[in-house]
C-alpha cells in the first residue's frame, strides 16, 4: 500500500536511533559532512549526534533568543556543562570567575566537578547586600584576569539582579568570555547576546517549557567556532534531548509570546 502524503503544521516525530543511509556513497557523504559539525545536517546519522525534532525545536529557540544557533540538552546543568567544558584547555590556567548568587546546583557542580575533579581555579564574586558593585567587579577583573565570567541575570532563588550590560562590558574590557544563565530573566526581559555575551544558557525546565513536566536545557550563541566545539562535546558526552521531549517542547514554546525583536 502506498503511503499517503499528509500535510501537517508539525515536524513528524522521529524516534529513530539511527537513520537510513541507502548506499555506501551516501554513508560516506554523511560521515564526511559530520566532520564539519553542521547544526542541521543534510543527512542525519544517529540521534546522539542530531535529530530532526531536536533541530526543529532549536530553530524555534534561535528565533526567540535572537541567536545564530541553539543546542538542546537533557537538562539545564547539562547545558552548563557543555558551555563551560568547551573553554577548558589542557596546560592552560583555566581561571574562571563565578558570581556567588547562582543556582545551588550550579555552585555544587562547579565545586564538585570543575574544581575537585578537573582542577579549575574558581574565583567567586559576591554582592554587597543585594547588589553587585561594578567598581569591585572591575577591580577583581583587573587583578585576577579570568578567562571566563559566569553569572545569572536574575539569581535563582534569591532574585538578585545584575546590571548585565555593564558586567559584560567590563568583562570584555579585560578579555574574558561571558556566559549568562538567563533562565529567570528569559528572552522576554533581556537578550544577553545583543549585549555582547558569548553564550546564553537556559534551564528550559523552568519558564521556556512552562508546565513543570519536562526537563531540558539549551545553549545559544552566535560564534560558529563555539558551535562546532559545543556540537562535538555534546555528541561525545551524550548530552542530547530526546526527540519526544523536543516534540513536546516545540508545542510548549508556542505559548511563549516572544520573538527575535522582543515581546510579541
Amino acid at each position: 500500500m502506498k503511503a499517503k502524503i499528509v500535510k501537517s503544521t508539525r515536524t513528524p516525530l522521529y524516534r529513530d536511533a539511527g537513520f537510513y543511509l541507502e548506499d555506501i556513497p551516501t554513508a560516506k557523504k554523511a560521515f564526511s559532512d559530520e566532520q564539519n559539525f553542521p547544526r542541521d545536517p543534510d543527512l542525519y546519522i544517529y540521534s546522539r549526534y542530531r535529530n530532526p525534532n531536536v533541530v526543529a525545536t532549536e530553530e524555534q529557540l534561535m528565533k526567540i533568543e535572537g541567536a545564530e544557533w541553539a543546542l538542546l540538552t537533557e537538562s539545564g546543568l547539562a547545558a552548563i556543562d557543555v558551555a563551560l567544558s568547551i573553554f577548558q584547555k589542557n596546560n592552560k590556567p583555566n581561571r574562571w570567575l563565578f558570581f556567588t548568587e547562582i543556582y545551588g546546583g550550579t555552585n555544587s557542580f562547579i565545586d564538585k566537578v570543575f574544581v575537585e575533579r578537573r582542577g579549575i581555579e574558581a574565583i567567586r564574586f559576591a554582592p554587597e547586600g543585594d547588589t553587585y558593585s561594578l567598581k569591585a567587579f572591575e577591580n577583581l577583573m583587573r587583578d585576577s584576569k579570568p578567562e571566563i565570567v559566569f553569572f545569572e541575570a536574575i539569581s535563582n532563588p534569591m532574585l538578585i539582579t545584575v546590571d548585565g550590560d555593564a558586567i559584560i562590558k567590563i568583562a570584555k574590557k579585560y578579555g574574558a568570555k561571558v556566559i549568562v544563565d538567563n533562565t529567570f530573566a528569559t528572552p522576554l526581559l533581556w537578550k544577553p547576546l545583543r549585549s555582547g555575551a558569548d553564550l546564553v544558557i537556559h534551564s528550559v525546565t523552568k519558564y521556556l517549557s512552562g508546565h513543570g513536566n519536562l526537563s531540558a536545557g539549551v545553549l545559544l550563541g552566535n560564534n560558529t567556532e563555539l558551535l562546532a566545539s559545543a556540537i562535538e562535546y555534546r555528541k561525545l558526552v551524550g548530552h542530547m534531548l530526546s526527540p519526544d521531549d523536543a516534540y513536546r517542547l516545540s508545542d510548549m514554546l508556542k505559548t511563549l509570546t516572544c520573538d527575535s525583536k522582543g515581546i510579541a
